[in-house]
């Protein structure tokens, strides 16, 4: 990365009873990156923000942020803003008071005026100016966590740390205000940290996504990147959607139904393997030859899911666009054909 380094968790480990949430878990951030930490229930990721929050103390390890240990440092000295899935506002104060409290907190020198100018400019950034003298009960639970971001930012964090803040709201107002936080990010600049079990959000929103299991950082990447070029099985299988369909591994290339595909980079190197084949890399055509035959067909708007079941008994999942349909029907036989994409192969 070009950008200055502004955080970095060195060898963080972390036990609770015989469970290691974090092992020897190390990432570091660029200045006014966004990262997303991606994983099942119990995978670590909570942990580590937590960690870097000063609210989870260490076995081990070092935390670095902008050049200075803070390791043993209480999460009062750390300067991080917080944004929780439960938003937590003061429900006796107005938007304005919410966001307001943190600069109380924190700078007692400065004047009334100046609180509340920073807290009116912030309102304004999250596009919530005119809710100011409303309280929590009066808002939607999109304009409540708004709030609660604007509350984070107005002490300047060194580091913005996010905890699942969308998981409490519905699909339609998740999916906006994953954006608007990207955008407020981009333009205020913060190092972000932004924790999710969901895919969507995190390679929606972040730079990078860190893919996590018990504790370990399975891979860092962007998003593109993540998706195209797994290094490991679980990243493969964890990110999208997957087919897993049988082959012989040789000579850098998977040979499945007679088509040799070349494998990435940690697949199996011989024998017989899985490729986990994405759905978006399967075409179908309605021609003599066939292999499959068509089971079900779902429409999703831009995108058509097709679920085949191949001459050798096999399920296979298809995603083809919905302009490309050529009036496929339940009962088809067609030709499925895979594209010559890069695929990751795991141990049968």
């Amino acid at each position: 990365m070009s950008a200055a380094i502004e955080v970095k968790l060195i060898g963080l480990s972390k036990t609770f009873g015989e469970v290691k949430a974090l092992n020897n878990f190390s990432l570091e951030m660029a200045k006014g990156e966004l990262v997303a930490l991606l994983g099942p229930s119990g995978c670590g990721k909570t942990t580590a923000l937590r960690a870097l929050a000063g609210l989870q103390p260490l076995d081990s390890g070092k935390i670095i942020v902008h050049d200075k240990d803070i390791t043993d440092l209480p999460t009062s000295k750390r300067n991080m803003g917080m944004v929780f899935q439960s938003y937590s506002l003061f429900p006796h104060m107005s938007a304005l008071e919410n966001v307001e409290y943190g600069l109380k907190m924190r700078f007692r020198k400065v004047s009334s005026s100046e609180r509340q100018k920073k807290s009116k400019e912030l309102l304004d950034l999250v596009d919530l100016a005119s809710h100011m003298n409303h309280f929590p009960h009066q808002l939607s639970g999109g304009q409540q966590q708004r709030i609660a971001l604007a509350r984070a930012l107005a002490i300047s964090p060194n580091v913005l740390l996010l905890d699942e803040p969308l998981s409490a709201l519905d699909a339609k107002v998740r999916s906006q205000l994953r954006d608007e936080i990207r955008r407020i990010q981009l333009e205020v600049g913060t190092t972000t940290l932004f924790v999710t079990h969901d895919q969507e959000e995190a390679l929606g929103i972040a730079d990078r996504v860190g893919v996590m299991k018990k504790g370990v950082l399975e891979q860092i990447a962007t998003p593109a990147q993540l998706y195209d070029k797994p290094v490991t099985s679980f990243v493969a299988e964890f990110v999208g959607l997957t087919n897993p369909i049988e082959g012989e591994v040789r000579n850098g290339k998977i040979n499945i139904l007679g088509q040799e595909i070349e494998v990435l980079p940690g697949s199996v190197t011989s024998g017989k393997a899985k490729a986990l084949i994405r759905p978006e890399a399967i075409s179908i055509n309605k021609e003599s030859n066939a292999n499959a035959q068509v089971l079900t067909i779902s429409f999703l708007g831009s995108m058509l899911r097709v679920l085949l079941k191949l001459n050798n008994g096999s399920m296979v999942t298809a995603q083809l666009p919905s302009s490309d349909n050529p009036n496929y029907k339940i009962g088809d036989q067609v030709l499925m054909r895979i594209n010559p994409v890069p695929v990751f192969a795991k141990e049968l």
